[in-house]
């Protein structure tokens, strides 16, 4: 395969909704390179990206696919995507490591959820768009009404370089109004005859041309006096033009195909070889550490690694980008983040699961290894003596979580470990084991994501694993003082046991002082406040120890002891055995042995007394709270507002944003399982959310004695 130097390479971003057609595409996009001599069908399993079992399985893309063709003396490397928004840490991948992304969208469909989902994506990697209105052959094909939509979504950027003549079966002809021609293709697809516009479209034509013009010449000065001069623009100032504002994202060019018959595929091909950026073009990823390269063939090379792939008799596949430099078989480098040397022992060019070796690969271009010891996504190589290291892709938040257990124990510890690998290929898992909840819980980007982790378990390892609900990580509290007192004594032969702690607890809130008296009934209790410890808590909170013995009815060295003790039931609550927060302990009295006292007899004794005392002082269980932001169209606003009510959500504002009606709300975590799933059926699959903690409150008197009933009922069992 010949080098292709930096300036000769296209690094481009299939996404969209899925079932718009983009592997489909990129399949076409092959086959006119001459990369393939046959074109494959999704429906019959045999296209060379969506090779994977679980692919093949759920027939369509699960992971984002490095494919390349080769066009007009220009070699485009294709990233095929997934286009479930439960997906979408493979578009993430994909639009880190391209200067050009190509949204698909099914012509008889419109807009969907998965092409405004593509749409934020690209514009948050701050990405150029080419719009590409698929399937045109098809009955209910309506290019204007998608046109439309386009414009409604995406605003008048969204500019048309081709409409079709004659859009549903008998589709066969494109007017392309920058070269002012009409592309006539046969029936089964191939070769277009390339016509004078018609005059029956001639004047439809011109007018679509002037629009394109203008767009083109805003983009620069220069090329505003010649339009102004001239009246128009040649199309290689158009195409100057076109290219400045794709790279300033003013410009969404339109273009139209049938990918399925082979139709505006290859002069798709030619603008994306002709006009698109090449990877020089686009802002270079931050460099956070080491020295500073240029995407320059001859500076000192280095690649970021963007995705790690575990393949079946092959292992492990690494897929990089060359970010400086010439990369060759053989070249020693170092991983920024462990120090360990890896050697390239071979290069690869990927179309799917077949994998070409290459001499080099240049600055700009993607490509792929295997056999590296340890380096995965988000790392850099680099020489030693240029310790380089690029920003990491930042991956969307988690949306959906559960628990997973195995059916079997002893498949526990195969769980995690098989958990550990499937995070590599997926960075949008999160893996985490709650000490708290006890639960080993995975995170991710919603039910769809994670049935896909369920189907490794049942069809590669065979695991039987069952998904939970996760627990709420609730906390334990305190509304009033109360006081109490616990004698330990223990006597069995020899020195025994004895510890007597006498101690009031109250509510804690920040900057309150320690009180010096309380009042039980008509009883008043004194205290002489000699130190305060102030303990802040691992689960968020305090704990405000104060030591007021006097006369010495507790030895000093016992303090520590019973600390530990009330420590013990802070981390179990006598409530439901969550975490306890928020108290201030007096302990001002107590009895002591000569002989049989010691730490452990007053350990138990503070532990028990604090828990006496933490039932008669009006004690609460907090739940989490979360700011919840909530983006759904207009009309599904009534639905939304009502779900979230059902939540126990308090609406704190609305208002709109991008198209889009905004709620913000305060919402209990308990309320939120499955909210994924819930606004994308209530929504169509347009609602999005973020959530983010904000702090715990008491929950309603109800919902405590449910939770207070439940944990009865489980300590029975147990």
């Amino acid at each position: 395969m010949k080098v292709y130097k930096t300036e000769e390479i296209r690094n481009i971003a299939l996404i969209g909704n899925a079932g718009s057609g983009k592997t489909t595409l990129a399949e076409a996009m092959l086959f006119e390179g001459g990369v393939i001599s046959r074109r494959g069908e999704v429906t019959a399993k045999n296209t060379v990206s969506d090779y994977t079992q679980i692919e093949q399985d759920y027939g369509n893309s699960v992971f984002s696919t490095l494919l390349y063709t080769e066009y007009n003396g220009k070699k485009i490397n294709i990233l095929d995507t997934p286009g479930m928004d439960d997906l979408c840490g493979s578009v993430v991948q994909a639009l880190s490591v391209t200067a050009l992304s190509l949204i698909t969208i099914n012509a008889s469909n419109g807009v969907e959820a998965g092409t405004e989902a593509a749409g934020r994506q690209a514009e948050h990697a701050d990405t150029p768009l080419v719009f590409v209105f698929n399937q045109l052959d098809h009955d209910n094909s309506n290019f204007d009404s998608t046109l439309d939509q386009c414009k409604a979504a995406f605003g008048n950027k969204v500019t048309v370089v081709q409409y079709p003549v004659d859009a549903g079966t008998s589709f066969s002809s494109i007017i392309d109004v920058l070269k002012m021609k009409m592309y006539k293709y046969p029936k089964d697809g191939g070769q277009p005859e390339i016509l004078d516009i018609p005059a029956s479209e001639k004047d439809k034509a011109d007018e679509l041309h002037n629009e394109l013009v203008e767009m083109a010449a805003e983009n620069e000065e220069a090329l505003m006096e010649l339009y102004f001069d001239k009246g128009t623009l040649s199309e290689d100032e158009m195409r100057k033009g076109i290219k400045l504002g794709m790279l300033e994202r003013s410009i969404f060019p339109v273009f139209c195909t049938c990918a399925k018959q082979n139709k505006g595929v290859g002069r798709l091909m030619e603008f994306i070889t002709n006009i698109s950026p090449a990877p020089s073009e686009k802002k270079m990823t931050e460099i956070v550490a080491g020295k500073q390269v240029k995407m320059d063939a001859s500076d000192l090379p280095s690649i970021f690694v963007f995705k790690t792939a575990v393949e079946p008799h092959v292992g492990e596949i690494t897929f990089f980008k060359v970010m400086s430099g010439t990369v060759k078989e053989g070249l020693d480098l170092v991983n920024s983040k462990s120090g360990n040397k890896e050697r390239l022992s071979q290069v690869f060019v990927s179309a799917g699961k077949n994998r070409e070796k290459v001499e080099q690969l240049v600055a700009g271009d993607l490509g792929c290894t295997v056999k590296l010891k340890d380096t995965k996504y988000n790392q850099t190589l680099s020489p030693k003596e240029a310790a380089i290291k690029f920003k990491e892709i930042t991956f969307p938040a988690s949306r959906h979580t559960v628990a997973v257990k195995a059916k079997n124990d002893s498949d526990d510890e195969k769980v995690g470990e098989i958990l550990s690998k499937i995070k590599y290929e997926d960075p949008t898992y999160v893996i985490e084991y709650s000490k708290e909840l006890k639960q080993l819980l995975v995170h991710g980007q919603g039910e769809y994501h994670l049935n896909i982790l369920k189907w490794y378990f049942d069809t590669i390892y065979k695991i039987d694993v069952d998904y939970l609900a996760p627990k709420i990580p609730y906390r334990e509290t305190i509304t009033k003082f109360a006081q109490a007192d616990y004698r330990h004594k223990k006597q069995s032969g020899g020195s025994g046991q004895f510890g007597e702690v006498h101690l009031i607890i109250e509510p804690y809130t920040p900057g309150s002082e320690p009180k010096k008296m309380f009042k039980f009934g008509d009883k008043e209790q004194k205290l002489s406040v000699r130190a305060v410890e102030e303990h802040e808590l691992p689960w968020g909170g305090k704990l405000i120890f104060c030591n007021c013995i006097v006369g010495g009815s507790i030895d000093a060295r016992f303090l520590p002891a019973i600390l530990k003790g009330i420590m013990e039931k802070m981390n179990e609550g006598p409530l439901t055995g969550s975490y306890a927060r928020d108290i201030r302990v007096y302990v001002y009295d107590g009895k002591m042995h000569p002989v049989d006292s010691n730490e452990i007899s007053f350990k138990l004794a503070g532990r028990n007394a604090f828990s006496m005392a933490f039932k008669n002082a009006g004690a609460k269980i907090l739940e989490p709270i979360y700011d919840l932001e909530v983006w759904t169209p207009s009309d599904r606003m009534g639905d939304v507002m009502s779900d979230l009510q059902g939540r126990r959500a308090m609406i704190m504002g609305m208002g709109s944003e991008k198209g889009l009606e905004k709620i913000s709300a305060k919402v209990p975590l308990k309320e939120m399982n499955k909210y994924t799933t819930s606004l994308s059926s209530i929504t169509g699959g347009r609602g999005v959310f973020k959530m983010k903690f904000d702090d715990y409150e008491k929950v309603p008197a109800d919902v405590q004695d449910e939770l207070l009933k439940a944990y009865e009922a489980e300590q029975e069992e147990e």
